[in-house]
């Protein structure tokens, strides 16, 4: 019975998906039929036209800013998680609440200010100034999770490895990062789609020269109407980089991998 209930939930969050992209593979007169036309003639003008109107540019910075911004996330978040974690520090909770807190305010309350500040450093449209947002927005999640999954390792591991006389980045390289890889994978997908999916800054932020995927993709709701099918040819395209993603990464998305690790 459960795995019945596990099958229709996963239809249902599936069918949308699968709906777009045969919507976008219709023509524009194919999509506007009501009822919709299922087994209506296919084709690939939607792309054509999404890559016809200079989509590239929006594509790369959003690639940019979403790639840029994961680094500098792990490279911060991981060390941190070790602190709080493996060798933690005194009042290590409060040091967490302190992370949490920095959620709780809402984005848009916050964007005035932001934006304020950016026009005085004439940081305006520039991706630079996206890929620092993505980092201070994501790094709170990040430390979470990876204190989670560092945590799970004995720490029996780390005294070994201090005792055979390796240094503090030898530890994390070749003790801890091996079996908390799962961890640092989930995590890394976690902030690749926050930022690949952000649209609230990127929208009043940027203009021209640093507009991302999704800004890009409100420009084809206009005055003259909802073009059905280039839409959902858009958000195919823009989506299928958080796809493979996803797919790639899989395999690592197991949590508890580090227990039992101990011989």
């Amino acid at each position: 019975m459960l795995g019945l209930v596990a099958w229709v939930v996963g239809i249902l969050f599936v069918v949308p998906v699968l709906w777009m992209i045969l919507t976008s593979l219709h023509s524009e007169e194919a999509a506007a039929t009501n009822p919709p036309s299922l087994f209506a003639p296919l084709t690939l003008h939607g792309y054509d036209e999404f890559f016809s109107a200079n989509a590239w540019p929006p594509l790369i910075n959003s690639a940019t800013a979403s790639i840029v911004s994961t680094l500098l996330v792990l490279l911060l978040a991981i060390p941190a998680a070790y602190a709080l974690s493996i060798r933690p520090v005194r009042k290590w909770t409060d040091v967490m609440f302190f992370f949490l807190s920095t959620k709780m305010l809402p984005v848009v309350a916050g964007l005035l200010p932001v934006y304020l500040i950016a026009q005085q450093i004439h940081m305006l449209d520039n991706i630079y100034l996206l890929v620092i947002l993505y980092t201070s927005m994501n790094l709170p999640i990040a430390v979470w999770m990876m204190r989670s999954f560092l945590a799970e390792i004995p720490v029996s591991l780390v005294e070994a490895a201090s005792i055979d006389g390796a240094s503090l980045v030898k530890v994390l390289r070749h003790v801890i990062m091996p079996i908390a890889l799962p961890g640092v994978a989930a995590t890394s997908l976690i902030c690749f789609i926050f930022s690949w999916n952000e649209m609230l800054f990127a929208r009043v932020l940027t203009s021209t020269v640093a507009s991302t995927a999704p800004v890009f993709l409100t420009g084809f709701v206009t005055s003259q109407g909802l073009f059905l099918a280039k839409v959902c040819a858009a958000a195919t395209a823009i989506s299928l980089p958080v796809l493979i993603a996803g797919f790639a990464a899989q395999d690592k998305l197991v949590q508890g991998l580090s227990l039992g690790a101990v011989k």
